[in-house]
């Protein structure tokens, strides 16, 4: 793969790229993905939507920084920065129709050598995030994890064109049932009066 600044890269490179030397060589990378070559991404899209293989651009960058080491020399620390930009179609909760959601991604992630130097990287650190480097690292797999990770939890229109027939009537049946059960707690008055007419005679005094 030639990582040139500024030159596209293609998918069959960016599923084994060389991480570290892209950090160490502060390489820059830049380049679209279609939906259709993230599984888990085509996977949210709906069957009625106008478009399923929408395109999301990409930039990478790599780079280091000089970090204290445990026996208290200073070594450079690889760094990456993606950024990710695009839509996806998926289908609104409110109203059952299919729309189009803009996602941005721009991250920049600590590359360590082995998840044991994962799990113990602090947690207070919101900006940076931690990633296993590799000689043969799925740039393409991080992408798609960042959008999957970047999907709004209850996917709906700003203001949606119309709601769905069956929302509608869910909300009608809804109001029936609730209606049902005030008029369940209510006493029956024809009952009440059943009871005075069989009761009232035995209890009167004579």
């Amino acid at each position: 793969m030639t990582q040139n600044p500024g030159k596209p890269a293609s998918p069959a490179d960016l599923r084994a790229l060389d991480i570290y030397d892209f950090a160490e060589n502060k390489r820059q990378a830049a380049g679209a993905l279609r939906v259709s070559q993230m599984p888990r991404m085509l996977a949210e899209v709906p069957a009625e939507a106008p478009e399923d293989d929408t395109v999301f651009t990409w930039q990478g960058e790599g780079s280091t920084q000089p970090e204290l080491q445990d026996d208290g020399t200073e070594a450079p620390q690889p760094y990456l920065r993606l950024a990710v930009h695009g839509s996806v179609w998926l289908t609104c909760q409110r109203c059952l129709s299919p729309y189009s959601q803009h996602l941005d991604v721009d991250a920049t992630y600590r590359i360590v050598a082995t998840e044991e130097e994962a799990d113990e990287y602090p947690l207070d650190e919101d900006e940076i995030e931690v990633i296993v480097g590799s000689r043969q690292f799925d740039l393409v797999d991080l992408i798609e994890e960042e959008l999957l990770l970047s999907l709004p939890l209850v996917p709906k229109h700003s203001v949606c064109p119309e709601v769905h027939e069956s929302l509608l009537s869910g909300s009608v049946e809804g109001e029936a049932e609730e209606s049902g059960e005030e008029e369940a707690e209510k006493p029956n008055p024809f009952a009440v009066l059943e009871k005075l007419k069989t009761s009232g005679p035995e209890g009167k005094k004579h």
